[in-house]
């Protein structure tokens, strides 16, 4: 019942939050009388059953919120309360229709990733407006108190508002030039859910679900964007590994020695055909990339069998679009398997000194593989060390630290 009860309201959420928005033309006193609303239906409808208009219902009470907050504003009270009265007298029961059925998801996502806000600003405003997710919810996805969540969405809807944004989709041109930012914040989500950066759990599946969830939204939206597609099949694709990811005590077992059979078949065979859908029909770009990448993994019935070549041949395109350095530390894993370790090497170690990768753990833990290939252990193990020093996940600090000691003591891995 409670999981009904929440699939429903995420799912309604953005509805209703656009609905509020649309008509009083203030989202951040929208967002927070939607979230009251969201409050009042969980602790409601587990006692007293899901309405038989769930969206009538919470619009219903959002609008109230939004009507007391109204109310308790001296400096508006004179021009609106008249109409505010009106509005709660004419529409106090169950049966009564919002006013608006306009689906305005796209536009809070747009809204959500408004170029003013930095990017931790935008995730954390999209998994609350558009995914419909608490404050405590977010805060615990990324490890920080409620209390600083809070002002982090505080600041974000602030921001909103100072920049005079109008609650509206964008025009054609402006919607091509932010989409890229909107994928970009839930492929952010997803990552974080699949291979969780920090803390106890290998990876966090409410976030890489919810991820899922609004890719599928977005892709629904704008069918027509092949980078929408894309990233849903990246996604899917990725996800589709995740039962062989994880081993009996919680530790983590990399592409090379998963058990195949555990992959999820239906994800994988939807993500293929969102990609054949899509790659013959126009311009190709990174997540779609990303996603034959992931593809061709996917279809190697072993690690033996993986197509390195054309995953090479991938990588050459994708970083003719994208100047991304981690791209092309996964390309140097591609390289080593079709011309071995030694010229991948070289290419890892250009990259040292790019700013973008900081001090960045897979640096050490590609270079540690690489060395481990090219049959010099003692150097891997040092390298596996030093990247395990630097990642703030558990599940992967061992990984690296038991790969360390295997090598240094000579035990052979499978």
């Amino acid at each position: 019942m409670i999981s009904t009860i929440d699939a429903t309201l995420r799912e309604l959420t953005p509805l209703i939050i656009g609905t509020v928005t649309r008509r009083y033309g203030d989202f951040s006193g929208a967002e927070d009388a939607v979230q009251e609303a969201l409050i009042a239906a969980a602790t409601q409808w587990p006692h007293s059953g899901v309405p038989d208009n769930p969206r009538v219902w919470l619009t219903q009470v959002a609008l109230r919120r939004m009507v007391d907050r109204i109310r308790s504003d001296s400096a508006r009270r004179a021009r609106e309360a008249h109409a505010a009265d009106a509005w709660v007298r004419d529409r106090t029961t169950d049966d009564a229709e919002p006013q608006s059925e306009e689906d305005d998801t796209l536009t809070l996502f747009f809204m959500c990733c408004h170029p003013a806000l930095t990017t931790a600003s935008s995730i954390a405003l999209t998994l609350r407006a558009v995914g419909g997710l608490t404050t405590g919810e977010i805060a615990a996805a990324f490890f920080v108190p409620e209390a600083t969540m809070a002002q982090r969405i505080s600041r974000a809807k602030q921001t909103i508002r100072s920049s005079g944004a109008q609650f509206a989709l964008p025009k054609a041109d402006e919607r091509t030039s932010r989409l890229p930012a909107v994928l970009h914040v839930l492929c952010l989500i997803f990552n974080e859910g699949y291979a969780s950066s920090a803390g106890q759990s290998l990876q966090r599946l409410d976030l890489s679900s919810e991820a899922i969830r609004l890719a599928r939204m977005l892709r629904a939206l704008q069918p027509d964007d092949g980078e929408a597609a894309g990233l849903l099949a990246l996604m899917l694709l990725t996800d589709a590994r995740r039962p062989a990811r994880i081993g009996s005590i919680g530790e983590l077992i990399p592409l090379g020695e998963q058990d195949r059979s555990l992959w999820i078949e239906a994800e994988i065979s939807e993500g293929i055909a969102l990609l054949s859908n899509v790659l013959p029909a126009g311009k190709v770009g990174p997540y779609q990339l990303q996603a034959a990448i992931a593809a061709v993994h996917d279809e190697a019935r072993s690690a033996e069998k993986t197509d390195w070549a054309q995953i090479l041949a991938l990588y050459d395109l994708l970083q003719e679009v994208s100047d991304n350095p981690m791209i092309t530390l996964s390309r140097a894993v591609a390289d080593a398997m079709v011309h071995g370790p030694e010229r991948a090497l070289q290419r890892v170690e250009t990259l040292t000194s790019d700013p973008r990768l900081g001090k960045h753990h897979r640096v050490d833990a590609v270079r540690a593989h690489l060395l481990e290939l090219s049959g010099r252990t003692q150097a891997a193990a040092e390298h596996f060390r030093s990247a395990a020093k630097k990642t703030n996940s558990v599940p992967e600090r061992n990984y690296l630290l038991t790969k360390a000691a295997r090598l240094s003591d000579g035990t052979t891995c499978s």
